[in-house]
Order: structure tokens, then C-alpha cells, then sequence
């Protein structure tokens, strides 16, 4: 049986977008003359469609589609994913189509509802595993999560079937490939079938589909490896084990891929083609800016340098050799002056009330002037701001609100500082594009004299060790500090964490390529009377 697998790039609403991009596949499926062509779950919906399941109108479009789709099947079956109707409610289903007609019709049984997956909201569960015929050929279907419970695959180990076709909208997390090939080859050992996982791909909000398509037999060895991060048909005959088997990229690449992936659907998909980027000299709008330029192009990414007062020279002259390195036009707007109309502003009142003594507040001045000065040109040239902090800030406050954070997509959102220094390594791996000092000198927000980071944080091995444990691993203050950290900073970085669950709200999406995202990853209330750096040690 020879099987394609479609690794498509569907678009989350645009239903007749997504019914042409099935019906362009099916077209290519009937030339390379395969048995059965399979396709993405929700395909024709995009993945998550959220609710606009609950739009009627919305549903009557993808009934249209999926009703054109089997119209124009031919001899080559097709099975495809989309949401579902029925007097029992709303499914998530795939559906198998061959000749005109329907030969069958699937609907999930494990429905997630962690992370960034709601399904549970939306979809009511299918009511057991199912076999179709096609060709002479015991077909079984299954989607995505299915694959991933125990109990349905108990249930489906029990009936026989030739193959299993398993439709996936599975996001991009860190070698999530691995886990999921982990996976694939202990099914199919216990099925003592092949398996065929076919993903989606392309960028959705925060979150980044990545591919990896893939095909294992009956003994778990792999038959066929789609490339990640990118569209592509793959042909695989179950019998014969001899397919192009893609290589997995390193964990350093795959976020460079996610990343660039996820810069470019965003801006594109949202009817944007431009961005401006704030430069600093610094080491995160380096890594913004560079990763802007490769899925947008140079021509379509503009700097402004915004110095100020305590802008120290080599900072000014890293930012231009970055725009020069890349290839992208810069602006210089100097902030010491409008800043300095706003302090006098404030000057009275400050006076008045026994709060003239500058603190942080004079700091923040600095950084919301950059954002005013940042979103006006965004709304006069109609880019979207890129914001350039990086989970680590995002973690414990370190950003202001209305001043660095300003902007409608945060690239770094889920990046750590040490993988932003990890990228920029990486990026400069043949060429020098992002300038050596710029990852040599020690970061600074540079909003007082001979202000670093280190002045306020810990330095950002032990915060990123500290807060990879307590967020993405869940563990305990006493358990962090018991792997050789200051229990002083545990308390400290933790008590952080949680005050600036406010701002975080605030924050424009960006990428996932963690396992705990903030935002949908992980919701945590902004008031609450939990203290657990003071309960716990």
C-alpha cells in the first residue's frame, strides 16, 4: 500500500484557503499514483479553531467544504480532519472518502485538555475505534491524542487492521520529535501494525506547528521522515522500508526554525508584511532582529536606535554593525531630551508628595518613552512592533509594561536568556551577524549609569536553572535549593515570579517552544494568597 502524507500548512478560520490547499494535494496524490492520501487533523478548519466552532456559520462553511472534498475524491482515498456536527454534538473527526462517497467516518476519543489544547470545551468524545476498507485494505484511523492514551490504544490493539493512520495537529515543543517517535515505534509493536503520523505545519498564534511526519512499520523501524518546519508530500510503502528518512535538527536549530516560522505566519497570516524592531545594542534585540530579517527579508525590517543618556558608545555603534551585518535600514531618535521634558513635567508633584528622589520610576520613563516613540511609528507605517524580552525578564519582572513590552508579537517570549546566547552563537555559526561584543559584554538594560543585570538578578545560568525547575519541572523551593542553590535566591526569584503574573498578562503572544509557555501553558492568577517561597523553606 502505497500512502502519501500531506504535511500542510492549513490556516486557523480560512476554510476555503484550506479546501483548496486539500484539494491542490489530492490532485498531486492522483499523479503519484498512491492508494490513500492522508491529511492533518481539523485540516480544514486550521488547528485551534477555538470558538469559532461555536459560530453556526462558521460550521456551515466547513460543511460545504468536507461535502466538495469527497465529491471530488477519485480512486486515490483520502481521509482528512475536520470538526463535526452531529445530534450528539460537536466531534473532531476525520473522515475517509474514496470514489465520490463516504467510506467512513472517525471521531477522536481522547480529547486533551492541558497545555495549550481546550478540546474538552468544545468537542465530545468519539465512542470507539473503527476500521474502514479501502482497496481490499483494513484501514484504522485515529487522531492525535488518541495515539497518546493508554486506553484507546488497549481498545485498539484489540481489532485487526493492516494499517493505522494516526491525523495530528501536534505543536512544536523542544525534541518533541523524539517523544513522539518514542511513542510511534511502542505502538506499533503493540499493534503489530505499520503506523503512519502525519502533522501539520506553520505558525498559529503562539503556537508553532512543526511537521515531522513520519512512518514506522510493524516492528517500529522507521520507514519515512518528513523534514520539520517546513510543508512537504511524502510517499511511504508500507512494505518496502526503503524512504527518505530526514534528519532531526539540533535542539539549538529547532528553536532557530520555530522561531523564524513563527515570526514569519504571524505577521503574514495577521496582514502585516513590515516590522520595526527597537535596537539597543543588546543581545535580545540582536536575536529579534536577526531572526526578523530571515523570515521577512532585510527590506522588510526597520531599526530604531533610541540612545540615551546613560546609552554607553559601544552599545550605539553594536546596533549599527548589527544593521549593517543584516542588511536592514535603522533610525536614530535620541531620548534625552523628551525624557527629560517628562521628568520636569513630573518634577512638583514628585516634590510635593516627598517622592523626588529618582528610582525606578525614572528608569521606566526611559523605557515607555522607546515604546511611545516605537508604537508611533508602528501606527504611522503600519508595522507591527516586534518586542525583544525574553522569558527569562518575563519571569521575574524584569520589563516594563508599556516601554520594552510595547508591541504585537514577542519573539523571545519563550526563550531563555542563556538559549537567546545560545542562538546567537548559533546564528553566527558561518558568518558573523550579530557583533562578538554583543554577546561577550555583560547585559544592561542601561536605564542608569553603569547599570547590569547581575545588579538586581542572579547571574542567568542559576535564574534560567531555577526557574526551568519551578516552572517547566514543577518542583518544590526546598527541592531547587536542595540541588546546591541559594535558598535566599530560590525565595527571592520565585516571590518574583509570582508578583509579576500581572504583567504577563499584558504581553503580547509570542513563539512556544517549551513544554510551559506563559500564557495557555500555564495560568496562574494574578491575586492570590498562595505563598509558597515563604511556605515552603
Amino acid at each position: 500500500m502505497k500512502i502519501m502524507m500531506a504535511q500542510v500548512a492549513p490556516q486557523v478560520g480560512d476554510v476555503a484557503f484550506n479546501t483548496g490547499l486539500v484539494l491542490d494535494v489530492m490532485r498531486r496524490a492522483e499523479s503519484a499514483d498512491c492508494d490513500v492520501l492522508a491529511l492533518p487533523e481539523l485540516v480544514l478548519a486550521g488547528y485551534p479553531p477555538e470558538d469559532l466552532l461555536l459560530r453556526p456559520s462558521f460550521m456551515d462553511a466547513v460543511e460545504r467544504a468536507v461535502s466538495r472534498i469527497v465529491e471530488a475524491s477519485e480512486k486515490v482515498a483520502v481521509v482528512f480532519g475536520h470538526p463535526r456536527r452531529t445530534e450528539n454534538g460537536l466531534h473532531n473527526s476525520a473522515t475517509l472518502a474514496a470514489d465520490g462517497k463516504v467510506l467512513g467516518v472517525y471521531d477522536k476519543r481522547a480529547l486533551p485538555n492541558y497545555g495549550v489544547f481546550d478540546e474538552r470545551r468544545y468537542f465530545t468524545p468519539g465512542t470507539g475505534p473503527e476500521v474502514f476498507s479501502v482497496h481490499g485494505w483494513r484501514i484504522g484511523v485515529g487522531i492525535c491524542e488518541d495515539l497518546w492514551s493508554d486506553t484507546v490504544a488497549e481498545e485498539t490493539a484489540m481489532q485487526a487492521r493492516d494499517v493505522l493512520i494516526n491525523l495530528n495537529a501536534s505543536p512544536f515543543h523542544v525534541d518533541k520529535q523524539i517523544d513522539r517517535e518514542a511513542l510511534m515505534k511502542k505502538r506499533a509493536l503493540h499493534f503489530a501494525v505499520p503506523v503512519i503520523y502525519v502533522n501539520q505545519v506553520g505558525g498559529q498564534d503562539e503556537v508553532v506547528f512543526d511537521g515531522g511526519s513520519h512512518a514506522v512499520d510493524a516492528t517500529g523501524q522507521m520507514l519515512t521522515r518528513a523534514p520539520l518546519f517546513e510543508a512537504a508530500d511524502v510517499l511511504v510503502d508500507i512494505a518496502e522500508p526503503c524512504g527518505k528518512v530526514a534528519t532531526i535538527p539540533s535542539s539549538v536549530e529547532q528553536i532557530h526554525k520555530a522561531l523564524v516560522l513563527g515570526v514569519r505566519d504571524y505577521v503574514r497570516r495577521n496582514g502585516v508584511s513590515q516590522v520595526v524592531v527597537g535596537l539597543s545594542g543588546g543581545i535580545d534585540s540582536a536575536v529579534v532582529a536577526a531572526l526578523a530579517c530571515e523570515a521577512l527579508g532585510a527590506e522588510n525590517v526597520l531599526g530604531v536606535l533610541m540612545p540615551s543618556r546613560f546609552s554607553s558608545g559601544h552599545s550605539i555603534r553594536d546596533a549599527e554593525a548589527l544593521a549593517k551585518n543584516l542588511g536592514m535600514d535603522v533610525v536614530t531618535l535620541p531620548i534625552q531630551n523628551p525624557v527629560v521634558s517628562v521628568e520636569t513635567l513630573l518634577e512638583a508633584p514628585f516634590e510635593q508628595w516627598g517622592k523626588s528622589e529618582p528610582d525606578v520610576t525614572e528608569e521606566n520613563i526611559q523605557a515607555r518613552m522607546r515604546g511611545l516613540l516605537l508604537m508611533a511609528i508602528s501606527n504611522k507605517t503600519g508595522r507591527m512592533l516586534l518586542s525583544t524580552g525574553n522569558k527569562s525578564e518575563m519571569a521575574v519582572g524584569y520589563a516594563t509594561l508599556y516601554g520594552d513590552m510595547a508591541g504585537g508579537f514577542a519573539v523571545l517570549k519563550d526563550v531563555y536568556k542563556t538559549q537567546v546566547y545560545a542562538l546567537a552563537k548559533h546564528l553566527n555559526h558561518k558568518l558573523e551577524v550579530i557583533p562578538q561584543h554583543t554577546i561577550d559584554k555583560p547585559p544592561s538594560a542601561e536605564l542608569r549609569p553603569d547599570q547590569k543585570d547581575s545588579d538586581s538578578l542572579p547571574d542567568y545560568e542559576t535564574l534560567d536553572a531555577i526557574l526551568q525547575a519551578y516552572v517547566e519541572l514543577g518542583q518544590s523551593v526546598t527541592s531547587i535549593a536542595a540541588r546546591g542553590f541559594d535558598l535566599g535566591d530560590v525565595h527571592g526569584m520565585i516571590r518574583m515570579l509570582h508578583l509579576a503574573e500581572y504583567k504577563r498578562r499584558q504581553a503580547p503572544p509570542g513563539v512556544k517552544i517549551t513544554q510551559k509557555a506563559f500564557g495557555r501553558d500555564r495560568r496562574y492568577p494574578i491575586t492570590h494568597g498562595f505563598r509558597e517561597w515563604e511556605e515552603d523553606g
